[in-house]
């Protein structure tokens, strides 16, 4: 019966020291979040303050010209295939993007190229794509629409003389339904 009550005895210690370090635990754990904020804002690594001022300004944007980019669609097979907007106006070494609208009007699957174009031709290494659908192939199931970007900016080298640039693009399908040899 002795040993009962001090088995008792010694659970009940146990068990208070275990929600003791549960409960430390628990709080350390909360306290993580603003000790991390903290310590990221002290050593200037990863800053989740949300402060505006703190965020670094992109210094490669030439906010003294604005370049107008004309955008431009052909095809060559059966498709639907045209820019969202026809024109718009960019500084130097902004980011931006254009969409283009692409449909296949056929009961098919089809696999179709884009292959971009620019004028005037010395506007060439310029114009830097980021993402284009023009990298790679695309395959559009019957009837299927799809909207394809492209992320582009104009290097600030961009000759002064240059204040207009049209970029083109030609659709035309890859393969298409050739009969086997």
């Amino acid at each position: 019966m002795k040993k009962t009550k001090l088995l008792e005895k010694l659970n009940a210690v146990m068990l208070g020291k275990l929600v003791v370090i549960a409960t430390l635990m628990f709080g350390f754990g909360y306290a993580l979040i603003p000790m991390y904020k903290q310590i990221c804002e002290l050593t200037g690594v990863n800053i989740l303050t949300g402060d505006k001022a703190a965020t670094p300004k992109n210094t490669q944007i030439d906010n003294s010209r604005i370049i107008t980019v004309e955008f431009d669609a052909n095809t060559t097979g059966p498709w639907r295939f045209r820019p969202v907007v026809n024109s718009m106006k960019v500084h130097p070494g902004e980011m931006s993007q254009i969409v283009y609208e692409v449909v296949n009007t056929q009961p098919r699957k089809m696999d179709a190229q884009a292959i971009p174009s620019y004028a005037p031709q010395e506007a060439t290494p310029f114009f830097n794509k980021v993402e284009c659908f023009c990298f790679k192939q695309q395959t559009l199931g019957p009837n299927e629409a799809r909207q394809m970007p492209v992320v582009f900016f104009i290097d600030p080298k961009l000759p002064k003389n240059v204040n207009t640039i049209t970029l083109s693009y030609t659709f035309f399908e890859v393969g298409g339904n050739l009969a086997p040899k």
